[in-house]
């Protein structure tokens, strides 16, 4: 899985960035190589949303699929985490509902025998 990270307002330095790669593992696991995880991290300006200032926007690009998770807290780790957390949890969805249909219509087409 190849791993783009961009930030905005936000200077993405060495630490956030292999913080990111090392969560992004697990959802790496689970998708094909050719998959494209586009990292966004942004800072917030707003003073009426000072405690959610922290951003985190995963774009997921799979075949056929895209997937996005968006996280804001007070702090970029929390951020991180939150929303590869969610991230995973969506790509095992889409994986367990591409099995099901998979083996749904397997079942189908055998014949059936009395």
């Amino acid at each position: 899985m190849r791993i783009e990270v961009k930030g905005r307002n936000v200077s993405v330095g060495d630490e956030l960035r292999e913080r990111v790669e090392r969560r992004c593992q697990k959802i790496a696991k689970q998708v094909s190589e050719l998959a494209l995880a586009e990292v966004e991290l942004t800072e917030e300006k707003n003073p009426r949303n000072a405690t959610q200032s922290q951003v985190a926007e995963i774009t997921l690009h799979l075949k056929g699929v895209t997937l996005r998770a968006r996280e804001a807290t007070d702090n970029m780790v929390r951020s991180i985490n939150g929303a590869t957390d969610d991230l995973a949890r969506q790509v095992k969805r889409h994986r367990d509902k591409r099995r099901r249909r998979r083996e749904m219509a397997k079942a189908a087409a055998e014949p059936r025998t009395a």
